[in-house]
């Protein structure tokens, strides 16, 4: 699992019929101090974030486990939302 921000919304008429009914999220990968690593990426939003806020997302197997199908196409996930980092 990482730490990522989330930057935007990605809007997609046509896909994969098993994506149907989820939000696809843009995430940037973040550090404990809230600073950008590496490149932002696209993730299935299973906990409902919005943007701006700090989230949780789970990669591979994980991430289509946290949508109850492991059939469903998604290779990352939003599966919390961070209100606080010590």
């Amino acid at each position: 699992m990482m730490l990522g921000k989330v930057k935007g919304t990605v809007i997609a008429t046509k896909k994969n019929e098993k994506l149907v009914g989820y939000k696809i999220m843009i995430v940037q990968p973040i550090n404990q101090a809230y600073e950008d690593q590496g490149n932002a990426f696209v993730c299935v939003d299973t906990v409902g974030a919005g943007i701006g806020e700090i989230v949780i997302v789970s990669s591979g197997t994980a991430a289509r486990l946290s949508c109850n199908d492991r059939e469903t196409p998604i290779d990352a996930s939003i599966v919390g939302i961070v209100d606080n980092i010590n």
